[in-house]
């Protein structure tokens, strides 16, 4: 009963804030992306606030200090709706490549649109001309100093499974020639990827080392599956509790 009474009240202000949110900042749409990234994290920084004081689910970051101090690609597990917000939490600009059908979601979209997001098409016949449109945005968001965000599985999986990599991570890797960061997390455990319950914990998230440029496709491919995966599995089967890191951790 409290579950469900918690996550009640998590799914109402989580949903309120956002629907606040996105009518209120639509004034930031007409302005340039600076002030595009600020309303985005002002949501951002509300949803964890959310999560804090009224979920009880908290944020513990792992391996921050790995971190080169030059724009990488961040390789995250794909477990929940979670880590499409926690990376905007942490680094003051990524981008990040999802799905284009994402575009077409009313304010929503808007806002993917106006923060330079890369979308990409999952329509059959249109992966080399994707693949240029992600290799050229990439391109120009290293060169803008931002972080890019991706998913190697593509999709959402649940804790403990695991889904096909796809090769647009290395591509990404061969083109840019930046180091990879892989990123593991248990965040399944606590927001699941379909439901209405959202359960109180601690939400591990790991920054693993980065592999530099250098490899071969198969080997690069090869040590980003296990290293995320391993890592992942991990925290999922052992969840480690809050050590000094807290949910108001932010790199920016």
């Amino acid at each position: 009963m409290i579950l469900w009474l918690r996550s009640l009240a998590f799914n109402i202000a989580f949903y309120g804030w956002t629907i606040l949110c996105a009518v209120l900042l639509l004034p930031f749409l007409l302005f340039p992306h600076a002030y595009a990234v600020r309303g985005v994290r002002f949501w951002i920084q509300g949803i964890f606030w959310i999560c804090d004081h009224i979920l009880g689910l908290h944020l513990q970051v792992i391996g921050y200090e790995k971190l080169p101090k030059t724009p990488v690609i961040l390789a995250s597990k794909h477990q929940s709706a979670w880590e499409t917000f926690v990376f905007h939490y942490l680094f003051p600009d990524p981008t990040i490549a999802l799905k284009r059908e994402l575009l077409w979601i009313p304010f929503f979209g808007w806002y993917l649109k106006k923060v330079g997001m890369i979308p990409l098409s999952r329509s059959k016949g249109k992966g080399a001309q994707d693949l240029k449109k992600l290799l050229n945005r990439a391109q120009d968001a290293v060169e803008k100093d931002r972080q890019i965000l991706i998913f190697p599985e593509g999709t959402r999986s649940k804790p403990g499974q695991k889904g096909a990599y796809q090769s647009g991570v290395a591509s990404l890797y061969f083109h840019l020639k930046i180091p990879v960061i892989p990123v593991a997390h248990n965040a399944g455990l606590y927001w699941p990827r379909r439901g209405f319950f959202k359960y109180p914990g601690t939400i591990t998230l790991e920054f693993l080392d980065p592999i530099y440029p250098g490899l071969s496709r198969q080997d690069f491919m090869r040590r980003l599956e296990n290293d995320i995966e391993v890592k992942t599995n991990a925290l999922v089967r052992h969840p480690p509790g809050m050590d000094s890191a807290k949910s108001s951790y932010s790199l920016s």
